[in-house]
């Protein structure tokens, strides 16, 4: 199979360097260009023809939610992470109104950037297979079957995504702490998400007991039924 290619689009070279190494080590994936400028960035994208693009917001010339409305502008078959230290509403908005499929923000871990990928390794290579999909593949592929209009406050839909798509695509009974571990975020965080799903009816909750301590709470998604 071949790998997902990717293009670096980051005017801190070293910065970029990190990424890239980033990438390399998740399996099926290919670094096969960098940019340090939004223009550079849009040739790059034209004459590479990248599976996928991480892209920064700042660039020296012009913006990177600039660049993403110029790639979609151009119809190139480009799917794009923005990460980026740009955390305010606005850009993030209009980050994902462009097409974004994941935002990450800056300083991040290795394995939330990890996650990201694997993520849309899973998308990505479902919808490049000629077998026409059912309605729950769907469903379970983009999330939209588990994510609410509104979410509790405190609870973030790119978060929520990232966590269910963990569960799609290994579906076994998760504990907090190993989804944490996973995506790097906190375990109350992962917990709380978990419970969230449960409290909803879309997650089953287990209990494991061992011979000591308390038992561990484990989840896995509610198997869809089948039309």
């Amino acid at each position: 199979m071949a790998p997902i290619t990717v293009l670096i689009i980051e005017d801190d070279p070293m910065v970029a360097e990190i990424n890239a190494g980033f990438v390399h080590a998740v399996p099926g994936f290919k670094v096969v260009g960098a940019a340090r400028t939004g223009r550079t960035a849009l040739e790059a994208a034209q004459r590479l023809r990248p599976n996928l693009a991480l892209l920064d917001v700042y660039l020296p010339d012009v913006d990177g939610v600039t660049v993403l409305r110029e790639i979609r502008g151009l119809a190139l078959p480009v799917d794009v992470i923005l990460v980026t230290a740009a955390h305010d509403t606005f850009t993030i908005q209009n980050a994902f109104r462009y097409g974004a499929i994941d935002y990450i923000i800056k300083p991040f871990k290795f394995e939330r950037l990890k996650a990201a990928l694997e993520s849309f390794a899973v998308l990505y290579h479902r919808l490049h297979t000629p077998s026409p999909l059912c309605q729950e593949e769907v469903d379970r592929l983009i999330c939209n079957h588990f994510v609410p209009p509104e979410l509790p406050k405190g609870l973030q839909e790119v978060t929520l995504r990232q966590i269910l798509l963990l569960l799609i695509k290994e579906p076994r009974a998760w504990s907090a702490e190993e989804v944490a571990a996973r995506l790097g975020v906190a375990r109350v965080t992962a917990r709380r998400y978990l419970e969230f799903l449960h409290d909803g009816g879309q997650a089953e909750l287990e209990m494991q007991y061992g011979t000591v301590g308390r038992p561990v709470k484990r989840y896995r998604l509610v198997q869809l039924p089948r039309s």
